[in-house]
């Protein structure tokens, strides 16, 4: 009770006012207030509330696997610039994660590189939507920001734990391989006659079948993830995209998302606020000097990437947020001993305020598309006098032309 409770922080102070605050902030403070920071309620180590944090970690990310728009054939046109974007951020975020490991002392350069190079389609889509930005520059920012999320969500079980990075390599491979099977039996399945009436009996009757199949999915991955080595976030996102490959009904997605942003994702980032430790944030120099150094860092990796491919700066501060990826860094991170409490609390300080960098190019965005579309409107009107002058012009031509031959 008291982290559903706690949960109810989330949307409580994501609607007190009008600046917009993500709801996962509240979920993040309550967890912080409640939890090793605070008062101590929430116990973050207890197994049951640790299995159930899992349970939401994993559809945390099926849901940004879900957000990828695969579907979107207009983005296909983009993807070539984005994954450009994203090599340039990449080699960018080496350099900059090279240079916060050795500057600060800290190692796992490797770490630092994917938080500063990361995004998150499922931040950056609905940023987009938010400022009515459409177009090239929006296709090429959902482009930048769904390559990105892919790339490092995969690399995370890999760079976490470098000496065991080919047997975690080995257990993508082989949830990227069941995440195969279970699409082809979904795509026989569907074509069954039997199975669309079955389908369109539960519609009626409001069994959610699509639901129950896509969390035995779920589950059967996050099986299969455990056993080959690797973490529940590939089989989480793997389910996601599986979900968006096959493009299944509106109320699926509203389904699954209420399931997850309902009760099981703020109930994680309870659970992960609760584990967090601020106080050795504070206490420890190096943490906070991390925290300033990833927020300048991605801030500038994503402006300078975007400098490369010639985009405005705006749509790199849409896609610096990240979410997904920095808290499976810190929790993968503080449970396998690679990151201490100062420097997971930094990570998600950082993360925060990459959700600020978005606010910033999204209202960026919507001052931008008025003028522009005052300019655009300017444009269509001198073309449009200047057509009508060549018209009058024209009509003279001929009228005098026409005389003269009378």
């Amino acid at each position: 009770m008291v982290i559903v409770l706690a949960g109810l922080g989330g949307p409580l102070l994501a609607a007190s006012g009008r600046i917009v605050i993500p709801v996962v902030v509240g979920e993040l403070l309550a967890g912080i207030a409640l939890g090793k920071t605070g008062a101590g309620l929430i116990k973050a180590g207890d197994p049951t509330i640790s299995f159930l944090g899992d349970i939401g970690f994993a559809c945390l990310m099926m849901v940004a696997g879900m957000h990828v728009p695969l579907s979107d054939r207009a983005l296909t046109r983009s993807l070539g610039r984005g994954a450009v974007a994203v090599v340039a951020s990449a080699a960018l975020g080496l350099g900059g994660g090279l240079a916060i490991a050795h500057g600060l002392g800290i190692g796992h350069p490797a770490v630092w590189a994917i938080l500063l190079a990361t995004g998150s389609a499922a931040i950056a889509l609905p940023a987009l939507d938010e400022a009515g930005v459409t177009g090239d520059w929006a296709l090429l920012a959902m482009a930048w920001a769904t390559v990105a999320d892919v790339v490092t969500i995969v690399a995370v079980p890999l760079v976490l734990n470098p000496s065991k990075a080919l047997h975690a390599g080995l257990g993508v491979l082989a949830v990227a391989a069941g995440a195969v099977v279970v699409l082809g039996i979904a795509e026989v399945l569907g074509r069954e006659h039997d199975v669309r009436a079955l389908r369109r009996e539960s519609a009626t009757r409001a069994w959610a079948l699509d639901l129950r199949f896509a969390l035995l999915a779920l589950f059967a991955l996050c099986a299969l993830a455990q056993w080959a080595g690797t973490s529940i976030m590939i089989a989480g996102f793997a389910a996601g995209l599986i979900v968006a490959v096959r493009g299944g009904p509106h109320r699926l997605s509203n389904q699954v998302s209420g399931v997850a942003n309902g009760f099981l994702v703020p109930l994680f980032f309870v659970v992960l606020g609760a584990s967090l430790n601020v106080r050795a944030l504070v206490q420890t120099p190096s943490a906070l000097e991390l925290a300033g150094a990833l927020i300048v860092g991605m801030a500038l990796v994503h402006v300078l990437a975007g400098v490369v491919i010639r985009a405005p700066t705006w749509v790199a501060l849409i896609v610096t947020a990240q979410l997904g990826v920095p808290a499976a860094v810190v929790k993968l991170g503080l449970s396998d001993g690679v990151l201490s409490a100062g420097q997971g609390a930094a990570i998600i300080i950082a993360a925060l305020a990459s959700l600020g960098i978005c606010a910033a190019g999204t209202a960026i965005a919507n001052a931008k598309a008025p003028a522009e579309g005052n300019r655009a409107h300017a444009d269509a009107h001198e073309h449009a006098h200047a057509h009508e002058h060549e018209h009058e012009h024209a009509h003279e031509h001929g009228h005098g032309h026409g005389h003269g031959h009378a």
